[in-house]
């Protein structure tokens, strides 16, 4: 015979005790963060305190708590509850904001913005993509593109070596489709299953130049097309140096950053 359930004040009592935990180890958590933002501060001297943010890193920490038993947690709410923990600590360490080019529809570019950094940074909406990329290139700073316009804001990259895309969102399939990119001024390393940003200006239609990187080794996927540009994923993390791009179509087109793949693909 099975167990009869627990009466519902035991359970209510026992939720008690497990968000008292909890509770304990985000104070916790948050203390270590203060830390961490003490001992970059101390590196730095009287310099500026580099900007912390590490997506390949964040990225291979919920992989890997993804990747433990969690049969009672879903994934999209240890993605959430992960990235607003990283997104406090983050904002403890120094200067965070996020600037988001709101595009054809703001309330979604606000909720991806939520969604992949938390509540904690401050997040100004604007009409542009070059007031995004210029609040992207001050200390701290991370801007928001949206995929859905008849402009190519991604394509400015190309002239911008300093700023790369480090992030498609969302980053979970099961919140929707590709919508916007995060860029800022940061290192993309790879995570361990990423996705390269190219962005061309050949005028083939994009089977014929998916065709022609296949022939070079490099799997494509057509990501975005407009305002004249091309913009692909390729499989895995590709150098922007890579001879086999060297022989790719177009006379403008180079790699503008590099994301890890959704974790639910």
């Amino acid at each position: 015979m099975s167990e009869p359930p627990m009466p519902l004040e035991a359970v209510r009592a026992r939720i008690d005790v497990v968000d008292d935990a909890l509770l304990r180890l985000l104070d916790e958590r948050a203390g270590l963060a203060g830390a961490v933002a003490a001992a970059k501060r101390a590196a730095a001297g009287d310099g500026p305190v580099p900007f912390g943010l590490r997506p390949a890193r964040e990225t291979q920490v919920i992989r890997r708590l993804l990747a433990r038993s969690h049969p009672g947690a879903s994934t999209a709410l240890v993605v959430r509850l992960w990235r607003e923990l990283m997104g406090e600590s983050l904002a403890a360490q120094g200067p965070f904001s996020i600037t988001a080019f709101a595009g054809r529809d703001p309330a979604r570019m606000a909720e991806l913005a939520r969604l992949r950094f938390g509540a904690a940074p401050p997040l100004t909406m604007v009409n542009n993509a070059e007031a995004a990329l210029a609040a992207a290139k001050r200390s701290g700073g991370v801007a928001l593109l949206p995929l859905d316009t008849s402009s190519a804001p991604w394509g400015r990259l190309l002239a911008e070596p300093g700023l790369r895309c480090f992030a498609i969102l969302p980053c979970l399939s099961a919140w929707g489709p590709p919508a916007a990119l995060a860029v800022a001024s940061v290192e993309v390393e790879p995570s361990g299953s990423d996705q390269t940003l190219w962005v061309t200006d050949a005028g083939d239609p994009a089977a014929i130049i998916i065709g022609q990187l296949s022939a070079e080794g490099l799997a494509a996927e057509l990501l975005r097309e407009a305002g004249g540009l091309k913009l692909f994923t390729l499989a895995g993390y590709v150098q922007a140096e890579d001879p086999r791009l060297h022989r790719a179509p177009g006379r403008l087109s180079g790699v503008i950053g590099a994301a890890p793949l959704a974790f639910d693909p």
